[in-house]
């Protein structure tokens, strides 16, 4: 390692965060950094060396690989991003063992690791990396979801992922892949029944062999266009599946707090109902086009809403049919189902409420196009949900969420 490029990195980073960093403001912090850099290429190393140790002080604060990409691809653009993608990349190739999720997070980042990137300029090349270091410097402490790397794991051997989830992952890229609505109302009906039913066989086997199981937490992006009716539409499957939804509008996420069979059913419909819920829209919008009638804005928010507010009804009338289906029928277990699901229950909501102590309930108000509303209501009533029939017509636009003033908002 240079010494001479570990002082040029020093005056760069000493100069960055003297002036604030506004380069792209005018400011001169960035611009005179990059200016030192450019003219050194023996500060190279260092200064990849520094950006690691960024990545990995974002990791002690709570931040994982999507939550940081996500954040970097919205404020910054395509450039920092893929300088991100590399320096995390490299940072978690040194750790035996990575939490749970994080495999998964990195490889939807592979495919931006190693592609060509563009040719430019050291002076363009060191303005980008200290405008992202600038960013992962400021990243303020998050409530923790997680071990970090490098933390002793505990967990039991990779058995592969149950039957039932892979039967549910199949129904929902059906779901997802067909053009005929009613079957891909259909599938997700069933999806979420085999849910439901995973769920139950969760608890009972967890209460049964006295595994000792505890609420974990998982993050999910919310993006934007439509992200409060977004956050509303998780909130729904959250709560149809046992946990609790709190959204920080800040940096675009939803913490779902829950047992790691619910978390997964989370995760799996959530991203299937945006896919599903999407194309509904744009269909109704291609409906509202032929017959002459210009859709804008409102219309998709509106729609999205009222999709997110039924479908969370139908969702959860589901669960409970399930439940109630699972209880009346004799059966190993059966007799302790509603106690275990209770004692599940209070521990999500005591586990939600330390981690975000300041949340509380709101009310989302916003709906303005009643054509919209109309149409969104529609496209989740036509779902063939089990046990879901009769829960009621119309609707006000309000949907409830969880926030913590200042940070966390629906």
């Amino acid at each position: 390692m240079s010494e001479a490029g570990t002082r040029t990195v020093e005056r760069a980073l000493a100069a960055l965060l003297a002036t604030g960093g506004r380069g792209r403001d005018g400011g001169e912090g960035v611009d005179t950094g990059a200016s030192l850099l450019a003219a050194d290429p023996t500060a190279d190393a260092e200064l990849r060396r520094r950006g690691e140790g960024f990545v990995r002080l974002a990791w002690e604060r709570g931040w994982q690989p999507a939550d940081v990409v996500r954040l970097v691809r919205r404020d910054l653009d395509e450039t920092h991003v893929r300088l991100v993608t590399d320096l995390i990349t490299a940072e978690t190739e040194g750790y035996e063992r990575l939490p749970p999720r994080w495999s998964g997070q990195l490889a939807d980042l592979a495919a931006d690791v190693g592609q060509e990137r563009p040719r430019t300029d050291r002076f363009s090349h060191a303005t980008a990396v200290l405008e992202l270091y600038l960013l992962l410097v400021r990243l303020p402490a998050l409530e923790p979801v997680g071990p970090v790397p490098g933390t002793p794991l505990h967990l039991p051997p990779a058995e592969g992922e149950p039957r039932m989830l892979t039967r549910i992952r199949a129904l929902l890229a059906k779901a997802e892949a067909t053009g005929y609505p009613p079957e891909a109302e259909a599938l997700t009906a069933k999806a979420q029944e085999l849910m439901a039913r995973h769920s139950i066989d969760d608890a009972l086997l967890a209460d049964r062999t006295l595994r000792g199981d505890v609420p974990g937490a998982c993050r999910i992006g919310v993006d934007a266009p439509y992200e409060t009716a977004k956050a509303i539409l998780l909130d729904a499957v959250a709560t149809a599946n046992r946990c609790r939804a709190v959204w920080n509008s800040a940096y675009g996420f939803s913490t779902v707090v829950g047992f790691e069979a619910d978390l997964t059913a989370v995760e799996l419909l959530h991203t299937s109902l945006l896919v599903q819920g999407t194309a509904a829209m744009t269909r109704a919008e291609a409906e509202q086009r032929a017959a002459g009638r210009k859709r804008t804005k409102t219309f998709r928010q509106s729609f999205l809403m009222a999709y997110a507010h039924r479908m969370g009804e139908r969702l959860a009338s589901a669960t409970e049919h399930v439940t109630a289906d699972a209880g009346a029928h004799p059966g190993e277990g059966s007799a302790a189902l509603l106690p275990v699901l209770a004692a599940r229950d209070v521990a999500v909501e005591d586990r939600t409420d330390r981690m975000f102590p300041e949340t509380v309930a709101t009310r989302v108000r916003g709906v303005t196009d009643a054509a919209g509303w109309t149409h969104g209501t529609s496209a989740a009533d036509a779902a063939r949900v089990p046990g879901g029939g009769g829960t009621g017509g119309g609707g006000t636009g309000d949907g409830r969420g969880r926030i913590r003033p200042g940070t966390d908002r629906r």
